[in-house]
């Protein structure tokens, strides 16, 4: 369906270089125990990065897995080396936008610092970069409220250059929660004021921003969440009105 997505792509009026892919949940770079199951998850990321290329698309977010009981360290070297071979064998040049996770079980890439090693121990540095998330990173543990504390952190560590992408997510947890529930814009606790402190930063000018909010009552709330954004102003109760 390459040819239908590109179609879409093009009435819909989106730049190629600002489209952004979702790898699928299951891929799982981080546990090696299972052998088969891990070749299979770097299989299906290879296949992953063809279809991203065919689409024309320059980037696909990736959570970069779970270490299930084999520890920190191990996961981070297991996720390198998967990436290795994913790149050696590819000649497209999209790249892979590595997210933060909130920490739920055994999620690594819950730290900046963590990106950063497995961007530095890749063979292909320049072939990734960082998705932050604002409900993760809250969740995870950072003080999202302050935001440019948050950009700073990530300029001294990942640097802002790697930033490829940002997820806009209210959240239904305390910082350091740990659970990963998205909420919509202004409804979580991270609020309206922060998050359009993100999506109209002059230092993220050109990074595309994502919203991955819930449906309400199983309607869309994306057209009224970006009108606040472009608007830069928070309607009380907008929710009740979709």
């Amino acid at each position: 369906k390459i040819e239908e997505g590109r179609k879409l792509i093009q009435e819909s009026g989106i730049k190629e270089d600002k489209l952004i892919v979702h790898a699928p949940y299951l891929i799982n770079l981080a546990n090696d125990s299972d052998p088969s199951k891990w070749e299979t998850s770097i299989r299906f990321l290879k296949s992953e990065l063809k279809r991203t290329a065919g689409f024309g698309a320059k980037t696909i977010v990736l959570h970069p897995g779970a270490h299930v009981g084999l520890g920190v360290e191990h996961g981070l070297k297991t996720i390198v080396k998967a990436l290795d071979i994913v790149f050696k064998d590819d000649a497209s040049d999209v790249k892979i936008a590595l997210e933060t996770m909130a920490g739920k079980g055994s999620e690594l890439g819950t730290t900046f610092e963590q990106i950063k090693e497995i961007i530095d121990s890749c063979q292909y540095p320049d072939r990734l970069g960082c998705c932050i998330d604002t409900c993760h990173l809250n969740d995870g543990g950072y003080d999202v409220k302050d935001v440019e504390g948050v950009l700073d952190e990530i300029e001294r560590t990942i640097g802002i250059e790697k930033l490829l992408a940002v997820h806009i997510n209210d959240s239904k947890n305390v910082r350091g929660a740990h659970k990963d529930r998205h909420d919509n814009v202004g409804y979580g606790t991270i609020g309206f004021e922060t998050l359009n402190a993100y999506v109209n930063n002059p230092r993220l000018k050109d990074v595309p921003k994502i919203l991955e909010t819930p449906y309400f009552n199983d309607k869309p709330p994306y057209k009224e969440e970006i009108e606040m954004f472009k608007n830069e102003k928070f309607v009380p109760d907008w929710r009740d009105k979709l």
